[in-house]
């Protein structure tokens, strides 16, 4: 895919935001009418919070006990 043509960001974006973004934004789909949206968002929160979970135990993992001496 040529990198034109990459996704790179997704947004939930309301008319305002719409209307005051104008001429900057290049596509603009409507999902008014998509009859699976709130499955998408309930899609997107389980994987944000797979993520998180994922980030804070690497976190956990990574970061050195209180009290802790290096080791040379």
């Amino acid at each position: 895919m040529p990198d034109q043509d990459r996704i790179v960001a997704i947004g939930l974006l309301t008319q305002r935001d719409v209307f005051a973004l104008g001429h900057d934004l290049s596509r603009v789909y409507p999902i008014d009418e998509a009859p699976c949206f709130g499955a998408l968002l309930g899609a997107i929160d389980d994987a944000d919070r797979a993520f998180h979970r994922a980030h804070d135990a690497r976190q956990r993992v990574s970061a050195p006990r209180h009290g802790a001496t290096p080791r040379a």
